[in-house]
């Protein structure tokens, strides 16, 4: 097995947030399970990723009950889930180890956020000599707010103020910053041979 596909932090922690309503890709989800369900098919390796921030009472805190994989997206058996406490997700995981006893020199990486987790990671990868495909319509974000915009601002402030990064603009700006650099940006349909 030389391929994997990585999903990163498709948990109901987002959903379970306000700023959920501003998600860019309503088809995240189903864009994942189409590289989970191709991946299987191909004997890659498909491993899981959640994010969590024990002891800090917000949505990312597994005292929470959000910190799991969406339900419309089952694990398969023998498919590791790994928990990451820092954006990329090698750092705080054993996901290098997994790859390298599986052989695995190219991977796939989908998931949320665009920017955040899911670029983050690509570039790490990168940097770590895996050949990188970005699934960029199996991604999904949300608007970023100016640094100077106030930390407890509601979705509607957010979405007025003129300053806000919109989640098309973070989209395309991921694009720009990963292609021939750090991966090879694809939709989906182009990963399946569509």
């Amino acid at each position: 097995m030389t391929n994997a596909l990585v999903v990163i932090d498709v948990q109901e922690s987002f959903r379970a947030r306000p700023l959920w309503a501003t998600n860019s890709n309503p088809d995240v989800v189903k864009n994942v399970s189409r590289l989970v369900e191709a991946a299987r098919a191909a004997g890659d390796q498909v491993i899981w990723v959640i994010h969590s921030e024990p002891g800090t009472g917000g949505v990312f805190d597994p005292e929470s009950g959000f910190v799991r994989v969406v339900d419309e997206l089952p694990r398969a058996e023998g498919e590791p889930l790994l928990v990451k406490t820092v954006h990329n997700a090698f750092t705080t995981t054993n996901l290098q180890h997994l790859l390298t006893v599986a052989g695995v020199r190219s991977i796939t990486v989908a998931g949320l956020r665009t920017e955040q987790c899911v670029e983050t990671t690509a570039r790490f990868a990168s940097d770590l000599g895996y050949q990188v495909t970005f699934a960029i319509d199996a991604t999904s974000t949300s608007p970023i707010p100016h640094p100077d915009a106030p930390a407890d601002q509601t979705v509607e402030q957010l979405l007025a103020d003129p300053r806000t990064l919109s989640a098309e603009d973070v989209v395309a700006r991921t694009v720009y910053a990963l292609a021939g650099r750090f991966a090879t940006v694809k939709t989906v349909s182009e990963i399946l041979g569509e």
